[in-house]
């Protein structure tokens, strides 16, 4: 499985670590409260607003580096939008996998 990385947000900072720092802190704060958010629309079976989670929690993949995860993301938000659940275990794992990442920061 692709790994998230910092690349992206090196990149977009010319060196600022200060920058950097701010822009982990606001992911740090949001994304687990978005994935909650996801995780109660699923259960819910509120797949119409699960595909706006996963909207929104696309741009956090695509932050930290997870091309491939991100192309994923697309298609199950896709999928929810149709009322299916195909693709849910994939993003799922991507959404663990960030977590763990985030974690380490």
């Amino acid at each position: 499985m692709e790994q998230p990385n910092l690349s992206y947000i090196e990149n977009m900072s010319g060196g600022d670590k200060a920058f950097e720092q701010k822009l982990l802190d606001i992911i740090q704060k949001e994304f687990p409260e978005e994935k909650q958010v996801y995780f109660d629309n699923i259960e819910a079976e509120n797949f119409k607003e699960a595909a706006e989670n996963v909207h929104k929690l696309k741009h956090k993949i695509s932050i930290l580096g997870l091309v491939k995860s991100y192309e994923v993301a697309v298609n199950y938000e896709h999928n929810l939008i149709e009322n299916s659940i195909e693709g849910k275990a994939d993003f799922e794992s991507i959404l663990q996998n960030m977590t763990d990442f985030l974690k380490t920061l």
